[in-house]
């Protein structure tokens, strides 16, 4: 699977690019420059997309993101810096190189459709494949896979233009999915939809991730959209690189002020996972302990509840003091796990946002297991609590 290195890359238009570079390097601010004739668009930038992930390239209008992922692929060459793919330097190779590298390893999905108006559906899915010269069945077969799994099959005989914009958008990916290369760019290729169309073909970028396993740089100005399918996020302004991390590093630890700021009024509920706020408690009692253990471990870490687990650390249930305390009164031996209220269990992997009407149902914390069911900690209601309220400090970076 293929991985894209980007090492101090820069891209200066206008007067003396090198010279522009070496004064960016220096300290000249980007404004400075201007002055003297040029356009820093891209500034140092430094990141790793990994094989397989949905690599996001967040910024505003201006910031630099349209003309990085046009260095990803060649069609703007770098003033300095390094962009390597699948461990070949594309800023060292000529243009016939790059050319070879595109019909092989790289597509791009724009936001305009860029579909031929006088080409079928069909026609238009299958051009990457007649541009590498694959024999027409061949290209039919693929294109028609393509198209299905886009959700457009049978539309292969039809014109764009009997398409709405969500579809023919649609068939842009499926050229790019026909092509069956292992990259693909994709700069603000939903920007233009409406709103419920958007999600859709968010959605259906996610499924196709999954089951293809490509690698996916995404450009976008819209931050929902980022932390909704990015694995991972960079935040652009002003032709830098703020900060790199996931949608949960990037809200709980902010760069600077001006990351800060740009998440502030994000809904954390919908990126928080219960992984990100579990917290492992005092103490946990094994099912086989027997009340009296569970007693003398609530009482050590002054715990109102514990957690029981079976022998392979899956979750038996919850505790309560009084339940424990009855049980030992009483001289029983097993226990009293049929007493609890309502146990909660979820994956670690379910937003915050699902938790909340799982915390109404009782005063139990909710338990948190990984992908195997193993136990992973707890989220108590004042801990939930907390995460969906929390204010983001002013950072001093």
């Amino acid at each position: 699977m293929t991985s894209i290195t980007v090492n101090g890359l820069y891209k200066v238009f206008g007067k003396h690019p090198q010279a522009a570079v070496k004064a960016l390097q220096s300290g000249t601010t980007r404004q400075e420059l201007r002055k003297k004739g040029s356009t820093a668009a891209v500034i140092d930038a430094t990141f790793e997309v990994q094989p397989g992930e949905i690599f996001v390239v967040m910024g505003l209008s201006g910031s630099g993101k349209s003309t990085l992922i046009r260095m990803l692929n060649g069609l703007l060459p770098a003033t300095a810096g390094e962009v390597t793919i699948d461990g070949q330097t594309l800023t060292s190779m000529n243009e016939s190189e790059i050319r070879a590298l595109r019909r092989e390893k790289i597509s791009m999905v724009f936001q305009s459709f860029a579909l031929l108006p006088h080409r079928t559906v069909g026609e238009n899915a299958a051009y990457g494949l007649e541009i590498k010269g694959v024999n027409p069945s061949e290209r039919k077969q693929k294109a028609d896979e393509a198209l299905r799994m886009v959700g457009l099959e049978g539309w292969g005989t039809s014109m764009p233009d009997e398409l709405s914009g969500g579809m023919q958008q649609r068939v842009g990916l499926a050229r790019a999915l026909a092509a069956d290369t292992e990259v693909l760019l994709m700069d603000e290729a939903f920007s233009a939809l409406d709103p419920l169309i958007r999600k859709e073909m968010q959605d259906q970028l996610i499924d196709l991730q999954s089951s293809l396993g490509k690698t996916i740089v995404f450009i976008t100005h819209d931050l929902n959209e980022a932390m909704r399918i990015g694995d991972h996020i960079a935040m652009m302004r002003d032709g830098r690189v703020e900060q790199v991390g996931t949608a949960e590093e990037i809200l709980r630890d902010p760069a600077n002020n001006y990351v800060a700021s740009f998440v502030k009024d994000v809904d954390r509920s919908r990126v928080l996972t219960a992984e990100s706020i579990a917290e492992q408690p005092p103490e946990v009692v094994g099912v086989s302990q027997g009340p009296l253990t569970a007693q003398k471990l609530m009482r050590e870490s002054q715990s109102s509840w514990i957690v029981a687990l079976n022998r392979d650390r899956t979750p038996a249930g919850i505790l309560w003091q009084d339940d424990v305390a009855k049980a030992v009164r009483d001289g029983e031996t097993a226990l009293p796990l049929s007493h609890n209220d309502p146990t909660h269990i979820v994956e670690s992997s379910r937003v915050i946002g699902d938790l909340f009407g799982l915390a109404a149902d009782t005063e139990a914390p909710i338990v948190v297991v990984d992908e195997n069911g193993k136990f992973a900690g707890v989220v108590p209601r004042v801990t939930l609590l907390s995460a969906a309220s929390f204010d983001q400090k002013e950072v001093s970076k």
